[in-house]
Parts: structure tokens; C-alpha cells; sequence
């Protein structure tokens, strides 16, 4: 069983006379479960049914005491929780990377084998140098090409200064390869190196704000991989000759960037990793087209998404991004309403960290200035998420006027940083 694509476009096709962007949102819904078919649009071949789920966790010498003895015992629990039919492997990161449990079943001789070496060899020394867990979790993933592979990666410092060049190869390398959620915890950690990381291999980034909380977060995270059964889901991006896709970001559940994520430099096609039986994303799309005259109309772009199953592709869901001149103001000057909502809450983001960052700066007036329209915008979308996080580090009177606060605690700072780019769905008419 697998599931069932649909995809949805939102656009404003009406252009003034000499304009040459056109933007687009493509909305991608997962319709529970379907019969497998072969190869109808709409529907994806039958995946191989193999899951993959990887535990990479920090174990450098800023993890001793309370995390590392936390984290093990959140390893321990979510190996119990594997189904037997899942492989798993755990790797222990450190300066170096060392494989703890290399891939096996998740039956109960393993699990119990796996245990034992969790409890007996995971402990905290050593330096960071995160590339080196990537490579490791890479050679892992590789023994298991067509699951569907999920890892899970713990830190709670920064990455080693001098890692910088590895750790671009080895994300490079693992693009494509696997997803990976990334998980810091406490407040040494650095946002936006973990959220590279994240972005970069399709995964989400979180702050966990005390040990004690490691193993239910962990949980969280395996049941919605345990969820996923449709891998190796790619986008692919069409455009007509002499158009260049500026570019391709997923919107929701939360903003990334994927323009430079191409899977082949010599085709559009962009990794989006696997999918549950009920899932909903959004992408905006822009791309700048050769202007045409008044009255003129053109496809300027196809999206589609492509499953790959034992080496064939499947055409599974397709969008159509159209482009009209138009001398009518009243047409060309509509902006569609889900295009602007999800261009506000990337305003909303990018306002949030520049507010950040100037207040890191002591630039204050600066900061107040991009945390207050952060405030508005999150009001204006309804994310009542984010207004929340706003509130831990600025105070807001009756008459909506924003102040900093003083004395902001780092976890609440960070926490708005970290969840600054998740956004909120469009509210229904």
C-alpha cells in the first residue's frame, strides 16, 4: 500500500507588459492510501516496504554527566521501540565517528545485543567534528539503498572550526542519501550550523531545553519516521528555453531553501525525501521568463513529482505554472492570496533574525524595529505559534507597541531563532 498524490497550484497568472517574474505556489497532499499501480499518474509503484533508522548521537566531552546518561537511556527506549521489521544502526560522534550497533534487525536478539553495547561503551570525550559522523552514518545508509532511510542526529556544542570544509563535502555527499532530523540540546549549540545540516538533508532542527526531555522528543521524531512510506520522492522543475528558475523553497511546514539542491547538475530535479500515507507541503516556485506582448500566454513552468521504485520512475503528481500580459491593472496587480501568505511568513522569519541578530549586535533600535514587524506579521497569518515565542523576548502593550525585554534568557532566544522559520497553514476562507 502507498500513497496517493495530488498537487495543487496557486498563482496569479496575469503579468503587466515587460514583466518577467512569475511566482507560484504548489501545494503537495498525500491522500491516505491507494492500491499501487503501474505506473498511472497519480499514484506511486510499490516501495520496497525496508525502513532504515539511524541514531547519530554527540558523545565529545561537553555531553558528560546528565546529557550523555540522558541520551543513552533515550537510545535505549527508542530501540525498544523499533518493530521488528525495522534495521537500525547507532553511531557515537565524537572528534572521530564510531559505530556503536552497525545496521541489523530490530528483532529482540539484536535489540537486546545493541543494549548492552549502548549501556557498556557510549562515553563522553573528545572534541566535535560532525563531518566524520555524517561519512559513518553514509556508509551505514548505503548497505540499504532502497529503504527508507531516517536518521537522527544529537549535539549539544559546536562543530570543531576547522571541520567547515569536511563537513561541506560530506553534506554534498549525503544529499539525497538519507534524511536526518537535528536535535540540540541546551544553549552551546549553534542554530544556524545545525540548521544547515538540517535543511540540508531534509530534515527538521529543534532545541531540547534539558536532558530530562531527550527521550520523549526522541519518540516524537521515530514515530513520524515510522510514518513515512513512500522514499525517494524527487521534484522536478520544467521550464521553457530561455527561462531560468530563480528559484524553489519549500514554504511549509517550514521554510528551505532547495535552489541549490539539485540531485544532477544537468536536470531540476530537487530531493524532497520520503512521505507519509497523509502529508501536506508547500512550495513556492519563481521563475524568470522572455516577456511576451499583451495578450500573449504561455506554460512557464511543469512541476512534478517523481517516485523511484527499483529503478523506475513514476510520474506521481504534476503542476502547471502559467504566465499571461496583460495591460488590465486590475488583473496584473492581484496578488494571490496563498503566494502572499507564505511570502509574509518568510518576511516573518527573516525578520525575526535580523531582529536577533541586531540585538546580539547591541544594535537595539534596529532589533526592535524588525522584532515589532515580526509581531505584526505573525498576527496578520495567525501564527499563533510563533507570536507566542515572540512574547519570551518582547513585551507588547494594549496598544500593540513592542519593547525588548531585558534579561532574555538564552533558551528562549534560541528557541525563537530555532522555530523562526516553521510556519503556520493558510487560513481558510
Amino acid at each position: 500500500m502507498t500513497a496517493n498524490f495530488k498537487a495543487e497550484v496557486f498563482q496569479n497568472a496575469y503579468l503587466p507588459a515587460g514583466s518577467t517574474e512569475v511566482h507560484a505556489i504548489m501545494t503537495v497532499t498525500t491522500l491516505g492510501t491507494a492500491i499501487p499501480s503501474e505506473g498511472r499518474s497519480g499514484e506511486t509503484p510499490k516501495a520496497s516496504g525496508d525502513r532504515l533508522f539511524g541514531i547519530i548521537c554527540d558523545t565529545s566531552g561537553s555531553m558528560d554527566g546528565a546529557k550523555i546518561q540522558s541520551a543513552k537511556k533515550a537510545i535505549i527506549q527508542l530501540i525498544e521501540m523499533l518493530p521488528e521489521d525495522v534495521h537500525f544502526f547507532v553511531i557515537a560522534g565524537s572528534g572521530r565517528a564510531k559505530p556503536i550497533v552497525s545496521v541489523m534487525r530490530a528483532d529482540a536478539i539484536n535489540k537486546e545485543a545493541a543494549i548492552k553495547l549502548i549501556r557498556s561503551t557510549i562515553t563522553a570525550n573528545g572534541g566535535t567534528r560532525i563531518s566524520t559522523w555524517l561519512e559513518a552514518a553514509y556508509q551505514q545508509f548505503k548497505i540499504m539503498p532502497n529503504a527508507i532511510r531516517q536518521a537522527l542526529l544529537l549535539t549539544d556544542g559546536q562543530n570543531d572550526f576547522g571541520d567547515a570544509e569536511d563537513l561541506e563535502t560530506r553534506l554534498k555527499a549525503c544529499e539525497g542519501v538519507f534524511q536526518c532530523d537535528c536535535r540540540g540540546v541546551g544553549t552551546d549549540w549553534q542554530v544556524k550550523q545545525l540548521q544547515a545540516i538540517g535543511n540540508r538533508l531534509l530534515g527538521t532542527t529543534d532545541i531540547i531545553a534539558a536532558p530530562d526531555q531527550i527521550t520523549s522528543d526522541f519518540q516524537a521524531i521515530l514515530g513520524k519516521a515510522l510514518g513515512k512510506n513512500v522514499a525517494d520522492v524527487k521534484l522536478r522543475l520544467w521550464s521553457p528555453q530561455g527561462a531560468d528558475i530563480l528559484y524553489c523553497k519549500q514554504v511549509s511546514p517550514s521554510i528551505a531553501d532547495m535552489t541549490a539542491q539539485r540531485l544532477n547538475p544537468q536536470t531540476l530535479d530537487y530531493p524532497t525525501g520520503a512521505w507519509a500515507a497523509q502529508e501536506s507541503r508547500d512550495y513556492h516556485f519563481c521563475i524568470k521568463v522572455t516577456p511576451g506582448n499583451v495578450g500573449d500566454e504561455m506554460l512557464a513552468g511543469r512541476a512534478s513529482l517523481i517516485a523511484t521504485a527499483a529503478g523506475v520512475e513514476t510520474k506521481i503528481a504534476e503542476g502547471k505554472i502559467l504566465a499571461a500580459w496583460t495591460e488590465d491593472e486590475a488583473k496584473s496587480t492581484r496578488i494571490d492570496r496563498t503566494v502572499a501568505h507564505y511570502t509574509g511568513q518568510a518576511e516573518l522569519a527573516q525578520s525575526i533574525q535580523e531582529g536577533l541578530a541586531a540585538r546580539s549586535a547591541g544594535n537595539m533600535e534596529v532589533a526592535t524595529i524588525k522584532l515589532e514587524k515580526a509581531v505584526r506579521l505573525a498576527a496578520a497569518s495567525g501564527n499563533e505559534a510563533t507570536t507566542k515565542l515572540l512574547k519570551s523576548v518582547v513585551d507588547i502593550d494594549d496598544a500593540g507597541t513592542v519593547r525588548l525585554k531585558h534579561g532574555i534568557e538564552k533558551l528562549d532566544e534560541m528557541a525563537l531563532e530555532t522555530r523562526s522559520t516553521v510556519t503556520t497553514r493558510i487560513p481558510k476562507l
